[in-house]
């Protein structure tokens, strides 16, 4: 099989999948780059080099090439390449086709009324409904959205990130974590306004004021970086805490190791959130937003994490009062998060559903995974999702 996976650029998100495509392909795998890397994302580390990695070609470097390789390998699965052009060529083939995507409404469901978005959505997405095209869902929520305008019905299938995976040997993950009473909380990511990282220091106060034991380890940089900074000082919780600036994906993960609880709070604008992904293989008790997409695919409420409505910090604060409390009840999510994403949620496990699912779809057949990457995706409203989640009907 011929596979060619078009996206804007390649990244440490997409490696681990890329890679074990590639290990299993070999040749006959290519990631078309459409577009170089924003400047921001360079910013923040995300650069890479992609001479160094066999399977990429650049469109703006081998245009005609390219195009061959998306329009005529046997499978293509197309990203967010902003060449629609690309996509419609492939389409037109008549050739089955996967498209990934994250949802299309984070801002509300009303967007899709608009008769202008109504017919872009028609364009790109919903006259090929009845084409042999799959839709691949990079977060929970994508589904309701396109349920609502009428694509790929019967086609929705569940989709993530895949980050790299570390592995341990049976109780080594808990021996990492400090045994000392002291609850390591991390938290990851930029310190922008969606992902709300002032829930860190609201909650240290009210933990500090519970006479709870505990540390935050603050991962990142933003623009909000200096007020929280300030605003530890001023409520006199420097010692709770240490701030790391921008960090590394490989000491992220490091840092995560050592922690018991990682909190994930990112609001409805976040299309899947990777660090969850991350504080899961490494052990820790989830406590996430279950607006943000990677949740409800992830998260089994009360089994290997936590969730919070919407941006509740309420019971944020709640949730994380309960388990600093009573962590030896608790305790055991991390190890149920771990084996979530070693047995399941993984790249190895989703290149091998991905191209089993290809094969069957060249053949007219559409076979979904009984779990995980490539299962159905089911369609819950967005204001349905934090029920469904905790009632497990997930």
């Amino acid at each position: 099989m011929t596979f060619t996976f078009a996206s804007n650029y390649i990244n440490h998100h997409q490696i681990p999948l890329c890679n074990a495509l590639y290990r299993e392909l070999g040749g006959d795998f290519t990631f078309v780059q459409t577009m170089p890397m924003e400047r921001e994302r360079v910013d923040m580390g995300w650069s890479v080099d992609v001479r160094s990695l066999p399977y990429v070609k650049c469109l703006y470097e081998e245009e005609a090439e390219c195009r061959r390789r998306i329009v005529q390998s046997d499978m293509t699965l197309l990203g967010w390449t902003e060449r629609e052009d690309l996509a419609e060529e492939r389409l037109a083939s008549g050739k089955p086709t996967l498209r990934v995507s994250e949802r299309l409404y984070r801002e509300g469901q009303w967007r899709a009324v608009s008769p202008r978005g109504l017919a872009a959505k028609y364009r790109e997405h919903i006259r090929y409904r009845r084409q042999p095209v799959c839709m691949l869902c990079a977060g929970a929520y994508a589904p309701s959205d396109f349920h609502l305008i009428g694509a790929y019905p019967g086609k929705l299938f569940r989709w993530g990130y895949f980050t790299a995976l570390r592995t341990y040997e049976d109780g080594a993950l808990e021996a990492m974590k400090p045994q000392d009473g002291v609850l390591h909380i991390v938290w990851a990511g930029r310190f922008i306004p969606l992902k709300h990282p002032e829930y860190a220091v609201r909650l240290a106060k009210t933990l500090r004021a519970a006479g709870r034991r505990f540390f935050v380890h603050m991962l990142g940089d933003g623009e909000m970086e200096s007020t929280l900074r300030r605003e530890v000082d001023d409520l006199g919780l420097k010692e709770h805490f240490r701030f790391y600036g921008y960090t590394h994906p490989e000491k992220v993960r490091d840092v995560m190791e050592k922690c018991h609880v990682h909190l994930f709070t990112s609001n409805h604008l976040e299309g899947w959130g990777a660090v969850v992904n991350e504080g899961m293989n490494s052990g820790c008790v989830e406590i996430v937003n279950a607006q943000a997409g990677a949740a409800p695919y992830l998260i089994r409420h009360g089994q290997n994490g936590l969730v919070y409505p919407g941006d509740r910090y309420e019971k944020l604060e709640e949730l994380a009062l309960e388990v600093s409390a009573h962590w030896e009840r608790y305790s055991r999510m991390g190890q149920a998060a771990y084996e979530t994403i070693r047995d399941v949620w993984n790249a190895d496990r989703a290149a091998g559903e991905l191209l089993r699912f290809a094969g069957e779809l060249m053949n007219g057949e559409i076979s979904p995974a009984r779990e995980g990457p490539l299962s159905v995706a089911p369609v819950i409203s967005p204001r349905g999702m934090y029920r469904a989640m905790t009632e497990n009907r997930l």
